[in-house]
């Protein structure tokens, strides 16, 4: 696995699984552009680290287990694009969505880009908020 690779799922683990905030520095630019993430409050801001470090609080909260798993990574120059899985449970609440307990998984891909220090300078992302929207509003059986 390349560095930069190595670097990226280690970011998803002590960042976004963990919710580490004193490793966003570590591992994020100056400037963090999510250049598309619809659904995402954040779609199209060009973030500090500070700003950064305020999303992964407050996208953290609604499932504060939550473990992004790697699938596949494709690097090509300043890029690595990566498949993953994610899951946890709707602990806190969403905007119009009070806290349901339930489990959610979702799926999704992100294109990552680099600086010249290896640290992140934004994303493009799909992911199936659809899918989660629908297990945590779908009626109790």
């Amino acid at each position: 696995m390349s560095q930069r690779k190595t670097r990226l799922a280690e970011f998803l683990r002590r960042v976004w699984s963990q919710g580490d905030v004193s490793a966003v520095g570590t591992f994020v630019a100056d400037s963090y552009t999510i250049h598309n993430d619809p659904g995402d409050p954040w779609h199209g801001q060009t973030l500090t680290r500070d700003g950064f470090s305020e999303r992964l609080v407050t996208s953290r909260a609604a499932a504060p287990d939550q473990v992004f798993t790697p699938i596949d990574m494709i690097e090509e120059g300043d890029r690595i694009a990566v498949t993953w899985s994610w899951a946890g449970t709707h602990l806190g609440d969403l905007p119009g969505i009070p806290a349901t307990g339930r489990p959610i998984t979702m799926t999704g891909a992100t294109v990552y880009g680099f600086d010249a220090d290896d640290r992140l300078t934004g994303h493009w992302q799909i992911a199936d908020r659809l899918g989660v929207y629908q297990q945590i509003t779908a009626p109790d059986s």
